[in-house]
């Protein structure tokens, strides 16, 4: 059995292709689509001393960013604004696109809270999440009574 990813807003966006076509408009920017949702892509990855979280946001301003922490909930929310606008001989088209975007990571057990680190560069949003020294226990023996 093929499953397939359910779509929403697919047909919108293939209509709008079929009309940029029509008008003879260049392809439409599925980036700067009007109907098309923004959700950035994400990586994560475990190193040896802390947790990764690689978040791509194009287009988004670092003041637009915004990095929450709260029941071991870190939280990666903001906002895209986007303008474009192509001036050509025969049209002239202007297309402006807003979008939220939310994504939420549980943490583990063995996180250092407290010095979570967030660095943007280059329309890439780096978390650190440093892991906390586990120290091994000895086995307590309970006397029976």
């Amino acid at each position: 059995m093929l499953l397939t990813k359910f779509d929403p807003m697919r047909e919108f966006r293939d209509l709008e292709e079929r009309l940029a076509g029509a008008l003879k408009f260049p392809e439409v920017d599925s980036e700067l689509s009007i109907v098309s949702g923004f959700t950035p892509s994400v990586n994560t990855r475990e190193g040896d001393y802390a947790y990764h979280v690689e978040v791509d946001l194009p287009g988004v301003k670092k003041e637009d960013i915004h990095v929450d922490l709260k029941d071991d909930v870190l939280t990666i929310s903001g906002e895209r604004k986007t303008k474009k606008e192509v001036k050509e001989k025969d049209y002239y088209k202007k297309e402006s696109s807003y979008g939220k975007f939310q994504r939420s990571f549980t943490l583990p057990d063995n996180t250092d809270a407290e010095n979570i680190e967030a660095n943007c560069q280059d329309g890439v949003l780096e978390v650190v999440i440093p892991k906390m020294k586990r120290s091994e226990k000895e086995t307590k023996k309970i006397k029976i009574k």
